[in-house]
């Protein structure tokens, strides 16, 4: 199998996959479960300093919304960070990193903001021999409210503050974790480096009100009779993740910043994903939640199969993605696909044919057998009958080569001849 042993930011770990800092990373039981189950690492649960007790809702903490078939899909979390004591939870890392040495252990932080309780935090946790510390700016509940969370996180001079405190202060290696509730993504991970932060880990969770009871007519989860907005997480905010992920691996004045990858990591393939986008590890939390802490093992032998299959190391897949990913106006408009069905897996649903028809490009015509084909010279390869269509592979896209017909717009593949380029690329047309 293939070596998944992962140095992230000099914290070592058999594996990549991390439990992210949340309920399944409370307290010592859990954490021991996990470790036993296969987990490379955990970020335990958000500390906060030995101020005004946090004080967690004693009724229902989550919203879910499901898939047709009940598979969660997302959860809304309205508890807070961790109501145990900090001596409590000091005492358990401790006695956690002892006993399990070759795993990695960060501890999430959050505290008000002025550099004297990031002080006394850090010296507390520097004393039970923890990896190293991840900033929670990101929580968009409850904590918000106190003026932590995700209200330092919207504030790139406040996370670059605090960075530098924490690096002024501590031997620790130091994660600014991010919210995604902010229009540039791009912009705080800026300040953390600036900070002097060692990674940066995205996403943290999206505010969220996921459903309302027609009923109560109260936000769903309810605690008599009221709702708030809380965090949202799960398989549904993957592609938004994988987006804010590239946009700072990409980006020049964060290119090289080391990436922990979260966001709706349910599978091997997930995580290859968020690694190919310049993810140097991931941290999960719902699929956990939902499946179990021996849901890692499938994603151990899936991502060492397929590396294998690849015949690819865990660090050559770190950003391969990343060199693809490029803006709107450098797209080649010289490739051209065709949509075709093929009629022996077809299932004659007319799913594709409704699809089109309705709300595209007029492209699938149905004959009075129910035989559906594409028009070529309609088809303008938007790929919506390829989604729509229950039938893995029964639609496909088909590159059309250079220089034939594309019979819609009646011009030869790779044809612009006539057409003013794009000064940055000259196979794309400007506008």
């Amino acid at each position: 199998m293939a070596n998944l042993a992962s140095d992230f930011i000099g914290i070592r770990s058999p594996n990549p996959f991390w439990l992210a800092s949340a309920p399944p990373t409370d307290k010592e039981y859990n954490v021991r479960r996990a470790f036993e189950a296969g987990w490379g690492g955990v970020v335990w649960k958000t500390l906060g300093s030995e101020g005004p007790p946090v004080v967690n809702v004693s009724g229902p903490r989550y919203g879910a919304v499901w898939g047709a078939d009940r598979r969660l899909l997302g959860l809304n979390n309205i508890e807070l960070i961790t109501d145990r004591p900090l001596e409590v939870n000091l005492r358990e890392i401790k006695a956690v990193k002892r006993d399990w040495p070759d795993r990695a252990l960060v501890v999430s932080l959050m505290v008000p903001c002025d550099e004297q309780s990031w002080i006394d935090i850090l010296k507390h946790v520097e004393g039970t021999g923890a990896d190293g510390v991840e900033l929670n700016f990101g929580c968009p509940h409850g904590m918000s409210e106190r003026g932590m969370g995700s209200a330092v996180g919207q504030v790139p001079e406040y996370i670059e503050m605090v960075t530098r405190w924490v690096k002024a202060n501590s031997r620790m290696p130091c994660i600014v974790k991010l919210t995604p509730n902010i229009a540039d993504i791009r912009k705080p991970a800026e300040a953390a480096k600036r900070g002097g932060a060692d990674a940066v880990s995205l996403i943290n969770t999206i505010n969220s009100i996921t459903s309302v009871n027609l009923d109560s007519f109260a936000p769903e989860p309810t605690i008599d009779g009221k709702g708030v907005h809380g965090g949202y997480c799960g398989p549904a905010v993957k592609p938004i993740a994988l987006s804010m992920v590239s946009e700072i691996a990409r980006a020049e004045a964060t290119r090289g910043l080391p990436i922990s990858g979260i966001g709706g990591v349910t599978t091997w393939r997930d995580a290859a994903e968020f690694m190919a986008l310049g993810a140097g590890n991931v941290q999960v939390c719902t699929a956990a939640m939902t499946y179990g802490f021996k849901i890692v093992q499938e994603m151990i032998s899936g991502l060492s199969q397929y590396l294998d299959e690849k015949q690819i190391g865990l660090n050559d897949l770190i950003g391969r993605a990343v060199p693809n990913v490029t803006d709107w106006q450098y797209l080649n408009l010289n490739y051209v696909t065709k949509a075709r069905i093929d009629q022996d897996a077809c299932i004659k649903c007319g799913r594709c044919y409704a699809a089109c028809e309705d709300t595209s490009h007029q492209a699938i015509s149905m004959s009075p057998a129910r035989v559906f084909e594409v028009m070529d010279d309609e088809c303008v390869a938007c790929n919506l009958c390829v989604n729509v269509c229950p039938v893995e592979d029964c639609i496909t896209m088909v590159e059309l080569p250079k220089g034939a017909l594309d019979e819609r717009t009646g011009r030869k593949v790779g044809d612009f001849a006539n057409w003013t380029t794009h000064p940055n690329n000259p196979g794309v047309a400007a506008e």
